[in-house]
């Protein structure tokens, strides 16, 4: 896989690029603790807080917290951004690459920092992330998140390694993300049907309520409701265990990606979400796009193997992820899967009415 194109996930998804010497130390940044939150520092039970809807002369910020920039790809996906009547606002460190590990976007300290920096920007309505690949495990608890929760509510956007992040803000700021393709995504500049999706989820959701694909079928049959919930597959597998970890996904719609994962892998991580209990009382799952892990075939039979003994209705192919066309998804709503249909339609907003710079209504 292009790293430089499609912003794969962790365990072998990416192919390390050269490295440079001369070592760094890599200070911590002030934030939380690495062992984890005590239960008080989570969002407290109630009406989720909301960002609001992207009108026109938005401000929103791109920053790199996983795997380093081409600048071309970032040059195309900040004019795609510009086209839309938002004015772009980069990272201070966007560019930059790690001094010894030339697969991270700069110090784990410098990434943690530009991702603070952007959500705590009053004028800021939206952060974008420009790619995955791998990282975001080694900055997401250098991060204040006491200081974010206190912030005004913004929209995050990304996919495959930024599985991390939207979980992290789900469960530290319960605030509801966008699962859809990043600022430098080879899908993102050279499907405009990806892009046209992402644009209209921002400024004009109520048109892009009801997500379906060509390929969607069921896997298993039924219907369930839940709050959406996932992402990449090997990242909700290797996060286990973790602060940013869930306990399960009970009551949720499991959504389930991944990409160059052969079918014996794809049967490790769903074997390890299962056994650590990670998928105990979920409602429903809908799976995306197995770019790069072989035919269908065998993938298919992988997850009717490892999920349908969940007893829950399942969706095959719903079209967002790592694929040459995809959907953007919102995580932290409620929504209705109907695997028959092939349908996964959000029966409430993604956005509020509150302002940037004020609080959610």
């Amino acid at each position: 896989m292009d790293q430089l194109t499609t912003g794969g996930a962790a365990d072998g998804h990416d192919p390390a690029p050269g490295q440079t010497p001369a070592p760094a130390p890599l200070p911590r940044a002030p934030g939380l603790p690495v062992p984890g939150l005590p239960a008080a520092a989570l969002p407290a039970p109630g009406p989720r807080r909301r960002p609001r809807r992207l009108t026109a002369g938005d401000r929103v910020a791109l920053v790199a917290p996983s795997g380093p920039i081409d600048p071309q790809r970032l040059a195309a996906g900040t004019a795609l951004l510009r086209s839309w009547g938002l004015q772009v606002v980069p990272g201070d460190h966007l560019l930059d690459r790690h001094p010894v590990h030339g697969y991270l976007a700069g110090t784990d300290a410098d990434r943690a920092a530009d991702f603070q920096r952007a959500w705590l920007d009053p004028g800021i309505a939206a952060v974008v992330c420009a790619r995955g690949g791998y990282g975001v495990q080694r900055m997401v608890d250098l991060v204040d998140w006491e200081a974010l929760r206190a912030a005004p509510p913004k929209i995050l956007v990304g996919f495959s390694d930024i599985t991390v992040l939207h979980e992290t803000v789900d469960l530290r700021l319960g605030l509801p993300t966008l699962y859809g393709p990043m600022g430098t995504a080879a899908t993102f500049l050279d499907d405009p049907a990806t892009a046209d999706h992402l644009r209209r989820t921002l400024f004009e959701p109520e048109t892009t309520r009801v997500l379906t694909a060509a390929t969607a079928e069921p896997l298993v049959p039924g219907r369930a409701a839940g709050t959406t919930a996932g992402g990449c597959a090997a990242l909700l597998a290797t996060d286990r265990g973790t602060p940013t970890a869930r306990r399960s996904f009970a009551g949720t719609i499991l959504l389930l990606e991944d990409v160059n994962e052969l079918p014996y892998r794809l049967d490790r991580t769903l074997t390890q979400l299962l056994r650590s209990g990670a998928m105990d009382g979920v409602a429903g799952i809908a799976l995306g796009s197995w770019e790069g892990c072989g035919p269908p075939g065998p993938v298919r039979e992988v997850m009717l193997d490892r999920l349908a003994p969940l007893g829950v209705p399942v969706i095959w192919e719903l079209g967002f992820g790592h694929g040459p066309s995809s959907l953007t998804v919102p995580l932290g709503v409620h929504a209705v899967l109907d695997a028959d249909a092939g349908t996964l339609t959000l029966d409430e907003p993604v956005f509020g009415a509150a302002a940037v710079g004020e609080a959610a209504a």
